[in-house]
């Protein structure tokens, strides 16, 4: 285990493995499947509330202040990752299918992660308070510009987002959010002190969805769809997709003159795609039975992402980056 820790793999990471591998070998069929579905949609609802009440709105709004790291942060997550994602989609759609494709798009615009990006900017001795603005920035805002790119981008692929699909979006991710907000001045402190709390309901609500998703696609036979070639295209054209985001935001930080600490932000909140969003998101936009090969991409995306992230952070804690 401590060698598994020291390349960035941790009890997280392996315990996300086991809950796909436990959706493909024993998926929840008929009414514990009907039970998972329930359990499932609460545990978003209660996600996205406590996401919301200890988002602290004051520290956003002094991350604003710079104007220059913040803009580009969220230029990259909303309109640089989506237009390499239609770039990635016409390259490789007709190798990886549909439903992989569409899992690729939904990657491309889903917002930042929060926790691993800020966590990660730290070790690397980068500009936390700015890492806190990015990273809840973008996750305020993709509760409902996901969903809007989503309903574009998938339209235009033949996708497709229902109307209903965004009512579902307002009340399970959007409203719980804001009601959270609203709540914060009273249960915001509670909220702060139990973070070993916010955590388990964090990942566990994540583990639950991973779980529901594979047991749903193997009902569906996602594993027949999907042969093993495909898989390891995937793989490889993921990888090529985060090269090109980590490369990419490296080349920005230099070529906009960013000091060496806003420059890990950049590369840490520009470059990275949070699980925690995109599942909640993925179950409500689309047919239970798709979502396990749809959010696919992002799972491995994601687990790709930690053990990048982890191997950067670790080295530039030991020889930072220089202005």
């Amino acid at each position: 285990m401590s060698f598994l820790k020291r390349i960035g793999i941790d009890t997280y990471m392996i315990l996300l493995f086991v809950m796909v591998l436990a959706g493909a070998l024993l998926p929840a069929r008929g009414i514990a499947a009907e039970g998972l579905g329930i359990a499932s949609y609460w545990a978003v609802t209660l996600l996205f509330f406590l996401y919301g009440a200890k988002l602290d709105p004051g520290s956003v709004r002094a991350g604003f202040l710079n104007w220059r790291l913040q803009g580009l942060t969220f230029a990259a997550t909303y309109l640089l990752f989506p237009a390499l994602g239609l770039l990635m989609a016409a390259l490789f759609g007709g190798v990886l299918g549909p439903q992989m494709t569409t899992g690729l798009l939904f990657l491309s615009i889903l917002p930042s992660t929060v926790q691993s990006s800020i966590a990660f900017t730290s070790i690397a001795g980068g500009n936390v308070p700015a890492a806190i603005c990015a990273a809840s920035v973008s996750n305020m805002v993709g509760v409902v510009l996901t969903p809007l790119l989503a309903a574009l981008v998938l339209h235009q692929e033949g996708g497709g987002v229902s109307l209903d699909a965004v009512i579902r979006i307002g009340e399970q991710i959007v409203l719980p959010f804001v009601i959270g907000q609203l709540l914060r001045r009273w249960i915001g402190g509670f909220v702060a002190r139990h973070k070993v709390l916010t955590m388990l309901v964090d990942r566990g609500a994540i583990l639950l969805i991973v779980y529901s998703a594979f047991s749903a696609g193997t009902v569906a036979g996602l594993w027949t769809q999907i042969p093993a070639l495909s898989l390891v295209i995937l793989l490889a054209v993921v990888w090529l997709f985060l090269a090109l985001a980590f490369g990419l935001m490296a080349g920005m930080g230099r070529r906009f003159g960013l000091p060496g600490e806003d420059r890990v932000v950049l590369l840490f909140c520009g470059s990275t795609k949070s699980l925690a969003s995109g599942l909640p998101i993925a179950s409500a936009l689309f047919p239970a039975a798709a979502v396990g090969a749809i959010v696919l991409p992002t799972m491995l995306f994601h687990l790709s992402q930690l053990l990048l992230s982890s191997i950067l952070a670790q080295r530039w804690a030991r020889s930072p980056l220089r202005d």
